[in-house]
């Protein structure tokens, strides 16, 4: 089987390692293409090749298809315009090339907006933080106001954004020159956040919700189609370089399985979670492996090869999971290229 994994996330190295791992030599060939000559995870694939960088949209699909039919690829699992991707499943199949999408084109587009997916989730699928979005600094006050009514601490996301970027703790007592003093990480003062929003009166849709004080879980998770094929837990440590716990909490066990299923999510992708003063609340899904891909795996489940086992078989043994693992990532160095 040859599998194509276009421009994505340097993640993508742990997901190979993993199917390495797994398969018998020869079996599978993993092909990789990125932008950049210095992928990272050119290191890890079996073929490598260049993809264009300036190609976005229905040009990029029709290079995929092409790229597809000239290297034989028999399942395609996208990274980049993989929400485009989903919807043209028939141009690939057309050519006898299996395409593996989390979700379809509507759960994705759905799941890439935060205010459209909040508002869309249901408290029987899994519980949320309490948020209002706005598009305006009367919308930011009212929403400051409402909220500060019930939580002792607001945060602030953009609606659109990956790994945490725009991420705030609305700091309502210190000024930016004391939290740059201090060394306060992912806080902004809420007088000079106001204050900004004088010179951008409208702006893309933020975020305001309850600031969840509690620990992390960033839960790794193989599914096929709604069905939840396995799930491994990593409970951050709050207290920097303590690592992260493979843990098994019921609550948030139930939630990623009634949302597999309610999403109908399919392949590899990663579901986190914050507890608040009501217990654990649904952060996001990621319909992608996360950064934390591989630590999850030395747990005993190798989630790539389950998902790609869900492709090939309805059937087969589940892994036992080594709960209570306190498992950490450590940086290796490596050569890209000899200049």
């Amino acid at each position: 089987m040859r599998i194509w994994f276009n421009k994505t996330f340097s993640t993508i190295s742990a997901v190979f390692k993993d199917l390495r791992q797994s398969v018998p030599a020869g079996e599978v060939t993993l092909i990789c293409t990125h932008a950049h000559t210095t992928a990272a995870a050119f290191l890890a694939a079996d073929e490598s090749y260049l993809e264009p960088s300036d190609l976005t949209g229905q040009a990029y699909l029709e290079w995929c298809v092409g790229f597809c039919k000239q290297h034989k690829i028999s399942l395609f699992w996208p990274g980049k315009e993989a929400i485009l991707i989903s919807k043209h499943h028939v141009l690939f199949q057309a050519i006898g090339v299996q395409v593996l999408s989390v979700a379809d084109f509507d759960t994705l587009s759905l799941l890439h907006n935060k205010a459209d997916f909040y508002a869309d989730l249901s408290a029987d699928v899994a519980k949320s933080m309490d948020f209002i979005a706005v598009n305006n600094s009367d919308e930011f006050d009212r929403a400051v106001t409402t909220l500060s009514a019930k939580h002792e601490s607001l945060c602030v996301k953009p609606a659109v954004s990956v790994f945490g970027l725009g991420f705030r703790v609305l700091d309502t007592q210190r000024d930016s020159i004391t939290q740059l003093l201090k060394g306060v990480e992912y806080q902004i003062p809420l007088q000079e956040l106001r204050q900004g929003m004088v010179n951008t009166p409208q702006f893309d849709t933020l975020l305001v919700m309850e600031h969840l004080a509690g620990p992390e879980w960033s839960v790794d998770c193989a599914g096929r189609h709604g069905e939840l094929l396995c799930a491994v837990q990593r409970k951050k440590s709050q207290l920097a370089g303590g690592g992260q716990l493979i843990d098994n909490n019921t609550e948030i066990q139930d939630m990623v399985s009634r949302l597999t299923t309610h999403y109908r999510l399919n392949g590899l992708f990663n579901i986190q979670f914050k507890e608040g003063v009501n217990g654990p609340r649904l952060l996001e899904i990621n319909p992608r492996p996360s950064g934390g891909f591989g630590m999850a795996c030395l747990s005993g489940a190798n989630l790539a090869h389950i998902a790609l086992r869900g492709i090939k078989s309805k059937a087969f043994p589940q892994p036992v999971i080594q709960y209570g693992l306190k498992v950490i990532e450590v940086n290796t160095p490596m050569i890209l290229q000899e200049v």
